[in-house]
């Protein structure tokens, strides 16, 4: 048990105060949008392989970049109305940031740590990191423990956001006692995806979250995305190989270009009708407009994250074991029924509309 207000009780060294400074002014250069953000986790990833979370955020953010690109793009957008596209964009930019501002100076710190061969996590009460993930480095740093590192990692995040967001009280009001978000979840929008190229074919594993607003449910999903990932490894490899291959732009066209593309092809205010079957296009249809984020979202300012730190009961820990258990992983088929369930729903509610 630890207060929730965070306590320092020591000064730093003029070397330490610049090494914050540092990763502070780091931080804030690359959480300016979900691609910079998603962009800053592979790199990282890329030289520290060790830190299998950097890679499992980097992917499950290209996801969040879909999200909110979707939101301006051929589908979504016909569902819901201005108001709710803007509350639903400010609820997952504010998550993707404060994820983001939590776990990089985390990693920015074992950077620091690597290049001065020593245990520098000290510097983890200077940017209001939890007491479970000083205690979690520390474990790290001494034994190398990559699984217990990551499952930790989504623990926490998930934890970071339950307050600050999900239980925030703009954000129930706004996004998750809306009808549009009821509507979300009866369609089965909440996937998790990931692609990979095989004999020249893109395929996508993944998940599917059925109740947002559990913390159990969430932890445990992303317990199951990193078994997805990092239990198999020949499948990871191929994951790999698409995330460097495939830049991220927030554009669905990143993975499935024979479906969407981030240039308009229809005309726009016609009535819409049915593009796909079973993930084909249809003859003559128009590929589904999917912008990229630069084009979809302006940068937002964000208010500091909010104090206190989550840990407050051990109970947690029961989370810390990694899922060993092979996970259904196909998600292909599942994806494909959304989208048409989206493009059924778009002509029931023009239907509506019009009679």
């Amino acid at each position: 048990m630890r207060s929730k207000s965070f306590e320092i009780k020591y000064e730093l060294s003029k070397k330490e105060k610049a090494m914050v400074e540092k990763i502070k002014n780091k931080t804030n250069e690359f959480n300016k949008n979900n691609v910079t953000r998603t962009n800053a986790y592979y790199e990282f990833y890329r030289l520290h392989p060790e830190i299998h979370w950097a890679f499992l955020g980097h992917m499950v953010s290209r996801n969040g970049g879909w999200n909110m690109t979707d939101l301006k793009g051929d589908l979504i957008a016909r569902l819901l109305n201005e108001k709710a596209r803007q509350a639903f964009f400010s609820f997952l930019e504010r998550g993707n940031w404060l994820i983001f501002q939590d776990a990089f100076p985390q990693f920015l710190i074992y950077e620091e740590s690597l290049k001065k061969s020593k245990n520098l996590f000290h510097l983890l009460d200077f940017f209001n990191i939890s007491v479970f993930m000083k205690a979690i480095w520390n474990y790290f740093w001494r034994y190398g423990d990559s699984h217990m590192l990551t499952v930790a990692l989504v623990i926490n995040e998930q934890s970071y956001l339950e307050k600050r967001v999900i239980q925030n009280r703009l954000y129930k009001d706004s996004v998750f006692n809306t009808i549009e978000f009821k509507l979300h979840e009866l369609l089965s929008m909440n996937h998790i995806i990931f692609p990979y190229l095989d004999r020249h074919k893109t395929k996508l594993i993944g998940q599917t979250l059925h109740h947002f607003g559990s913390l159990h449910e969430r932890i445990m999903l992303g317990k199951r995305l990193y078994s997805l990932l990092f239990l198999q490894k020949d499948l990871l490899t191929k994951v790999e190989n698409w995330a460097m291959n495939h830049p991220h732009t927030g554009s669905r066209k990143d993975y499935y270009s024979h479906l969407f593309n981030d240039v308009r092809e229809d005309v726009p205010g016609i009535l819409y009708k049915r593009r796909l079957k079973k993930c084909q296009l249809r003859p003559s249809a128009c590929r589904i407009y999917s912008p990229k984020l630069e084009f979809a979202w302006k940068n937002t300012d964000q208010p500091i994250a909010e104090a206190g730190d989550w840990y407050e009961n051990w109970r947690v820990l029961k989370y810390l074991s990694i899922l060993d258990e092979q996970i259904k992983d196909e998600i292909h088929d599942e994806y494909c029924e959304t989208i048409e369930k989206i493009e059924l729903a778009i002509i029931a509610k023009k239907t509506i509309f019009l009679s």
